[in-house]
């Protein structure tokens, strides 16, 4: 019995894929459960225009995503922190500085994307990233000086 899967089932296949399954397995459990439904011509077109409405979402979201990848890249943020004399900060620069420094450019970006890979604790030019939607990564510049 051929069936088009509505959710990813594991060891069967993806969602809006077809696949052909036992009777019993697609009456049974698949098509109670919401998991798939009965493969008529009419479910397959369906099926086929849902994925492709799926699709243009997931292409009009990586150009949203690439767009602020590009903004991200082009700007370089200042922060503004108090320093003793051997160019030593007096704590250390936090996410949550660098998306505030962010806003000030124009830029808003959640500081759960930005990843510091280590304090930021002295004075200097560091590169951060930041992790976009769809595992697209953004370098950003992040001049820290002296208050």
């Amino acid at each position: 019995m051929k069936v088009i899967l509505r959710e990813d089932v594991p060891h069967l296949g993806d969602s809006g894929t077809v696949v052909n399954v036992k009777p019993g397995y697609a009456r049974n459990y698949l098509i109670p459960q919401g998991l798939a439904a009965q493969a008529t011509s009419r479910n397959i077109k369906l099926s086929e225009h849902t994925l492709r409405e799926v699709q243009k979402q997931i292409d009009a979201e990586k150009a949203r995503v690439e767009e602020v990848k590009a903004k991200l890249q082009d700007v370089s943020v200042t922060v503004t922190k108090a320093a003793g004399d051997n160019e030593k900060l007096f704590g250390s620069v936090t996410t949550k500085d660098i998306a505030s420094a962010l806003a000030e450019e124009g830029v808003t970006l959640d500081r759960r994307r930005i990843v510091i890979e280590e304090p930021i604790k002295s004075l200097g030019v560091y590169t951060v990233t930041a992790k976009l939607r769809g595992g697209v990564n953004a370098d950003l510049k992040v001049w820290v000086v002296k208050e």
